[in-house]
């Protein structure tokens, strides 16, 4: 069964609000095993609310349409699907009074506006609403269904979740269908998305050809690297996550050591897990990052069993004085490593993490913006590095050394051969 989700708004269209409800539906609607192609935002307009919902009808079994249900004279969601139906509005007393004792409740008159919202497209019937004024509208269109729930966040999760999920899964069940489907996201650093596709890219192709049950996605997302999106449809959860499951070893045995993480696991979380394994203690010493590291760290729960703190070594005389970097360039890969074992010294840690270099927009000791050393110093094996030019602004530089910081001890730490 195919539904396609259609936002109604034309301040969604300039970017005045963010359309978190068609992600949440996408979610809702992939959890129950509805498969959803096409996502479509429209502004108040009537004709181009018609227009989206009869491509939406003509491409899909359904939609769910977000939005437009409101008492102002912009919200013609109503008489879009009325129109889409060829049928007129009948105005719903019973609607009509509920809204009247809602704002009576509230000891507020009601506009005669609030009246709209009880209008009905004839032969659809409604979703009682609990949170706010504006029902839900279920508007059969032959074979196939328009479900129309307000824009209000809260207000569509709650209806959606009652009143569409059940009589959803009720048309699935009378088409012969059913199952779930299901994601995985394998987090990865260090590689760039063309490189990573062409990585994947035979992996890719073999199961485009095998049915793609399960498929692979790229996801760019900046800060957060490169993520490899793993889907799976079954008719059960068991077989969805042994799909999932067989698929992530797939991946992580072509990425091999850029995989970090898998869904919501972040960076920091990955090294805090690499350090309470090994009984380890970790201190930093930060220049062109600016205790950034320290705070991503301590985010994590837990963190002061082996996160022993940061020196925020910005001005040269810090370096020198403080963590004993020898005279000479501080943007170099030997300044980095005597920061790190000047921080495992001062902060008496078993691994020491430094990262020094040039966020911009000026050079610095020679050195073009970009430029990023990082070092790790443990008392047991020898000093790794590694020197970086990282792309973009003064913001994005110091973010992204962040994370390639915590990158290199993370690697360090689970190959430290």
């Amino acid at each position: 069964m195919r539904i396609e989700v259609l936002a109604v708004g034309t301040e969604l269209l300039l970017g005045q609000i963010a359309d978190t409800n068609a992600a949440w539906l996408g979610e809702q609607l992939a959890s129950a095993g509805v498969d959803s192609h096409f996502h479509q935002a429209v502004g108040d307009n009537h004709a181009r609310i018609v227009l989206a919902l009869r491509t939406a009808l003509a491409r899909s079994e359904g939609v769910v349409v977000c939005g437009g249900l409101g008492p102002t004279h912009d919200d013609i969601t109503r008489q879009a699907i009325a129109e889409v139906l060829g049928v007129p509005l009948r105005r719903d007393t019973v609607i009509a009074e509920r809204i009247r004792a809602a704002f009576e409740a509230g000891g507020r008159r009601m506009p005669e506006s609030n009246l709209r919202q009880a209008d009905v497209p004839d032969g659809a019937s409604t979703i009682a609403q609990r949170l706010g004024t504006a029902p839900g509208l279920v508007c059969p269109v032959g074979a196939k269904v328009v479900y129309a729930l307000p824009g209000v966040p809260y207000e569509m999760m709650e209806m959606f979740t009652r009143g569409v999920l059940p009589d959803l899964r009720r048309r699935q069940v009378e088409a012969g269908g059913g199952g779930i489907i299901v994601s995985r996201v394998v987090r990865t650093w260090g590689m760039s998305e063309s490189g990573l596709g062409e990585l994947l890219a035979p992996r890719i192709e073999a199961l485009d050809a095998g049915g793609g049950n399960p498929t692979i996605a790229l996801l760019a997302s900046g800060m957060e690297g490169i993520k490899v999106r793993i889907t799976a449809k079954a008719t059960e959860e068991a077989a969805a996550a042994a799909l999932l499951q067989a698929e992530e070893e797939q991946v992580r045995a072509l990425v091999g050591a850029s995989v970090f993480g898998i869904d919501a696991q972040t960076m920091e979380s990955a090294v805090a897990d690499c350090l309470q394994v090994q009984g380890r203690t970790l201190g930093l010493a930060e220049s062109l990052t600016g205790g950034l590291v320290a705070s991503r760290l301590v985010a994590v729960p837990g963190a002061s069993a082996w996160f022993r703190g940061s020196v925020v070594s910005y001005a040269s005389e810090v370096k020198r004085d403080l963590l004993g970097v020898p005279p000479g360039p501080v943007v170099s890969a030997e300044a980095a490593r005597a920061m790190a074992d000047g921080a495992r010294r001062v902060l008496g840690a078993d691994i020491g993490l430094a990262v020094t270099g040039v966020a911009g927009p000026e050079p610095q000791d020679g050195r073009r913006p970009g430029t990023v050393f990082v070092a790790v110093v443990t008392g047991d094996a020898h000093p790794v590095g590694a020197e970086l030019q990282l792309p973009g602004d003064r913001d994005r530089v110091r973010q992204y050394a962040c994370t390639s910081a915590l990158d290199l001890l993370r690697r360090h730490l689970s190959n430290p051969g």
